[in-house]
């Protein structure tokens, strides 16, 4: 069930009518059997995996909880990290595995090749995975109590909004709130259909049409002059922006109805001055992830220089791995973490403060430099092989000569523009906050607008949101 979808707006209202209309302690009942629908109504058949998932970290859970010494709880621990990242290896990176080995195994002129899978990629496997691992690390280091409600624990796991993309919630911030007896508000109402209107406007009108022009681009780049592929290039950078982003605001909207609260997993990354404060920017929820369960417990910056930038470059090519099963993902999470170490060893970038002074000529542009890297690095992560990203790099500098260029009409010129310009206005806020602060005309003058740009320039073809293949 897509967020953009009909059914999707028939689902969502039901589901809100129906819990502030249930008792407190029934809700629980309506958001899993929600939760389970939604998820089913991509293939059935997947929802054993997440049931899988859930009995086994609730099993563990229940069996650290009861173990007072840590070192006694380590199978547990490893009990669940075998199954849950087990079931990813073998749904995600078996097939990769497979065909990198069968590359060695023919580079050694050995004959036998090994087989692989014939299996769909789950949808959001790798999200909800993160999130119900993170409640067994948590149980495990005593930071957070075992759930006893196999319901909530369930919930937890497989809450509608966040399950298929994010943001990855940690236990103890999204578990009380889904306990809490939320009363139905105008304030939550108000700011909920705010964030799923702009979310919506962000996906269909923004990502969607930009999407057409970087489908030409990167199927065919040898037939278009290098300034038309450094468009569609660039034009990709804010189609998977203004998708994932759409995604993350439409399902904090959509939890905020129900009075739940979940992180922003995006703030205007664009206008970062360095890679650093990019991935403060960007996907917070997996960035932070990876900053407490792996940089962390690997040293962190508490080791000597080099086993310091070891862990950044494990810590990023992981990062790029965890997006999909191909070396462009690798290639595109190392060069992330070079070019971390590079501004933090030559420069003093990545020491700079959120809280300095913005939009002077010095953060337009730092700001520029670091769109610039992230851009190349999209590249790998948009190509569907190294092959296809050498093809891009090749034309990007080999087409200057040709005369056919890509032809952008001028309306999705202004909706790029538009966008840019939200994003400036956006920086460290959100778009209920800062809306709300207008006048009533203003705001309803606004939501008009967006509701306009949704029915008359929506896409013209129905994409997928992008993260649904991670």
């Amino acid at each position: 069930m897509q967020f953009n979808s009909l059914q999707y707006l028939i689902f969502l209202p039901l589901i809100v009518i129906v819990y502030y209309l249930l008792k407190p302690k029934y809700r629980w009942v309506l958001l899993l059997a929600g939760s389970y629908y939604f998820y089913m109504c991509w293939r059935v058949e997947y929802i054993i995996l997440i049931l899988a998932s859930t009995a086994i970290d609730y099993f563990c859970g229940l069996q650290m909880s009861k173990i007072r010494e840590r070192s006694k709880r380590v199978p547990y621990l490893i009990l669940s990290l075998v199954a849950n990242l087990g079931l990813l290896f073998a749904f995600k990176y078996f097939n990769f595995a497979v065909d990198t080995s069968n590359i060695i195994l023919e580079k050694l002129n050995i004959a036998k090749q090994l087989p692989g899978l014939k299996v769909l990629l789950p949808v959001g496997i790798s999200f909800y995975t993160f999130q119900t691992l993170s409640y067994t690390i948590e149980v495990y280091l005593d930071r957070a109590k075992a759930e006893k409600h196999l319901g909530y624990f369930a919930l937890y796991v497989s809450f509608f909004p966040q399950l298929v993309a994010g943001p990855i919630e940690r236990y103890t911030r999204l578990s009380p709130q889904l306990k809490k007896e939320h009363v139905l508000s105008y304030e939550n109402l108000s700011n909920g259909f705010r964030l799923i209107l702009f979310g919506l406007f962000i996906k269909m009108v923004i990502a969607d049409n930009l999407s057409v022009f970087v489908d030409k681009i990167y199927t065919a780049p040898e037939q278009y002059n290098s300034w038309s592929i450094i468009t569609g290039m660039v034009f990709y950078s804010f189609q998977i922006y203004s998708d994932f982003f759409g995604y993350s605001t439409i399902a904090i909207g959509s939890a905020k109805l129900l009075g739940i609260d979940l992180m922003d997993n995006f703030r205007t990354p664009y206008l970062a001055r360095n890679i650093g404060e990019f991935w403060q920017r960007w996907h917070i929820s997996l960035s932070t992830w990876f900053r407490d369960y792996l940089y962390i417990p690997m040293g962190g910056n508490r080791v000597k220089w080099f086993r310091w930038a070891v862990n950044i470059m494990i810590v990023f090519t992981v990062s790029g791995l965890w997006h999909g099963a191909n070396w462009t993902f690798v290639i595109w999470g190392a060069i992330f973490g070079f070019a971390y170490l590079v501004e933090r060893v030559w420069t003093k970038i990545g020491k700079l403060s959120s809280k300095d002074a913005i939009f002077n000529a010095w953060h337009i542009l730092l700001a520029v430099k670091t769109f610039v890297l992230v851009t190349i690095a999209w590249i790998f992560f948009r190509s569907r092989d190294l092959a296809h990203a050498k093809a891009m790099f090749s034309n990007v500098y080999n087409n200057f000569g040709l005369d056919r260029k890509l032809e952008v009409p001028a309306y999705v010129w202004v909706f790029f523009g538009v966008f840019v310009l939200l994003d400036l206005w956006l920086y460290n806020s959100r778009f209920d906050i800062k809306i709300g602060k207008f006048s009533f005309p203003v705001r309803w003058l606004s939501y008009a607008i967006l509701l306009f740009g949704i029915i008359f320039y929506c896409g013209v073809e129905d994409f997928p949101f992008i993260y649904f293949q991670f």
